[in-house]
């Protein structure tokens, strides 16, 4: 009797949600960089500060359009200069800069000021994730599950992964002679597949590879996401 019931407890703990309304999820923090932009290493010093803390999912996208003016960023990738455009469409800026912040994909800080990102922070810690959120280890790869949306999709689910922290030496550009370290450097970006947020939905991760990988749920077209968790 005792080993069944404690079979039983043990499922329960694998299909409890993650996170669900009542509870605060993490803040994505989305900053966007470069190794050639003078202006972004204060940026990027406040992103491994920002990735220590548990409540926080710190992601560091580099991006590639200043690769012309010296040096040639090595985590940068089109696929994110891509994604920081969609930002900027999304919320009606008209061009891309660096360093920029942009909080749970819906406010955007110019220059990457850190009293506005920290104040951001904390607005968006306060509210309640906008869908359930679980995930479960399957040998080599992992079930995510999605259920109970507040609002209806579509929502895209993503999966980022991500290089903890690397420390770079700039020889050439507008950061030469510096060393700089970097957190959270986003290595490969996937597309899961779409949620109406209407229906229990489960999504299979694959077989991950080295680093840590975050799943972020988002509102199409670079909307708000509604909730994120690191999946291991």
């Amino acid at each position: 009797m005792r080993l069944i019931a404690a079979q039983f407890l043990c499922l329960l703990t694998l299909i409890v949600p993650n996170f669900s309304y009542g509870q605060n999820a993490p803040v994505v923090v989305e900053l966007f960089s470069s190794q050639g932009c003078s202006s972004c290493p204060p940026a990027d010093e406040y992103l491994v500060e920002l990735a220590q803390k548990r409540d926080i999912i710190a992601l560091g996208w580099h991006v590639d359009y200043w690769d012309y003016i010296g040096w040639e960023d090595i985590f940068a990738h089109p696929a994110f200069t891509e994604r920081q455009k969609a930002y900027a469409r999304a919320l009606n800026e008209r061009m891309i800069y660096t360093p920029q912040f942009i909080v749970n994909g819906t406010e955007s800080s110019v220059a990457g000021q850190r009293a506005e990102v920290a104040a951001l922070i904390q607005k968006y810690e306060q509210l309640a994730p906008g869908a359930d959120l679980s995930i479960r280890r399957m040998g080599t790869s992992y079930e995510i599950t999605l259920q109970n949306a507040y609002y209806s999709g579509p929502y895209d689910v993503h999966l980022v992964s991500v290089s903890p922290l690397e420390t770079v030496e700039i020889y050439r550009g507008e950061n030469a002679g510096r060393r700089i370290d970097y957190a959270n450097i986003v290595t490969e970006w996937h597309n899961l597949g779409r949620w109406d947020g209407l229906w229990p939905t489960t999504f299979e991760t694959g077989v991950l590879g080295p680093g840590r990988y975050a799943v972020l749920v988002q509102y199409e077209d670079n909307g708000e996401i509604i909730i994120a968790d690191w999946v291991n």
